[in-house]
This record gives C-alpha cells, structure tokens and sequence, in this order.
C-alpha cells in the first residue's frame, strides 16, 4: 500500500466508550474535550509515525446511542475497516457492546472487513486488562474469516493510539495481499 493510500473506516461503538475522543486526539495530537456525538463527525488524519505513517484515514465516528445503532452499517458499506471502541472500565456494559458488535458482524459485508477493537481509558484504575476484554466481546468466536486486532489505550493522553492505528494498517494491508493472491 502507497503511503499516500487513503482508507475510509467506520468507528463505532457504544455511546461514552470515547470514539470521538479518540478522533479528535488523532486529529489535533491532543486532548479536546468533546461534547455527545447527536449524529456523526468525520475527519481525515494523516498519520505521521509509526508503520502507518504517511497513510490517510478518513474516519467517520458515528454515535452509539441505542437509535444510532442501526445506522450503523450504512456507514460500514463503504469503508476498509471497522475501529470498534470500548470503555474498558465499564464492565457492566461489555456484554451490550458484545451484542452490539455480534449483530454488527453478523452482515457478511462487515465479516470481510478488518476489525480494530480500542480498549479505551485503560489508564483508570479499574479498566480490564486486554485478555479480559477480549474475552468479554468473544473475539476468538467470530467468524473464521474475520480479521480483527485488539488494543489498550487512553484517548485523553493518546496513549497507543499510534499502534492501533498500525494494527488496523496491518489489518488492511494483510487483507489486500490475500485478495491479490485469490
């Protein structure tokens, strides 16, 4: 893939995980303090380091309120990758953002796109640690095919947000070499 590639990916999640947080501190290298996502917002980022640097993403971060929901796969149509954002402290929810990304995933279309879990806000002090988010979502029961990556991060002080993003460019750039060699 060209460094000047651009990728289109959805971000979702449920609402308060931090998906716009994440946006924005992908966009402007620091934190901006955010209002609720009513509807959606959508931002292009150059990346600047790591292995994705020099890559465009264009990010649509749509709102995870319960109506939200459903529009979630008009966004999906036309995208690359999915990020997939959790609050990894809110333990209570994880089995509803499970659902969430099971009925997400449950369209064939979604199946053969990359999926970049975020396990945000892993610097509070009772946030999950990955395996146990990993756990949670099911990830290792989704369907064969589907490629997916979890990271810990903090969307507040950007922390590995650089390697996410490289996991969702790994993801990508792994899915057009196996469709190059179909």
């Amino acid at each position: 893939m060209g460094s000047s590639s651009s990728v289109q990916l959805a971000m979702l999640g449920l609402d308060s995980s931090g998906k716009t947080t994440v946006l924005y501190y992908m966009k402007f290298e620091q934190y901006t303090n955010v209002t609720r996502t009513i509807s959606y917002n959508c931002e292009t980022i150059k990346v600047k380091e790591g292995r994705a640097k020099g890559m465009t993403f264009k990010i649509w971060d749509v709102g995870g309120q319960d109506n939200k929901r459903p529009l979630w796969n008009q966004y999906t149509r036309s995208s690359d990758g999915i990020i997939f954002v959790v609050d990894s402290e809110d333990k209570e929810r994880l089995e509803e953002a499970k659902l969430e990304l099971i009925r997400l995933l449950k369209n064939a279309d979604n199946q053969k796109l990359p999926l970049l879990v975020i396990a945000n806000k892993q610097d509070l002090p009772h946030s999950l640690p990955l395996c146990e988010i990993e756990t949670a979502l099911g990830l290792r029961d989704l369907h064969p095919g589907q490629m997916w990556s979890i990271r810990g991060a903090c969307a507040v002080t950007g922390e590995g947000l650089t390697e996410a993003m490289d996991a969702m460019y790994d993801l990508i750039v792994k899915k057009k070499t196996m469709k190059k060699r179909k």
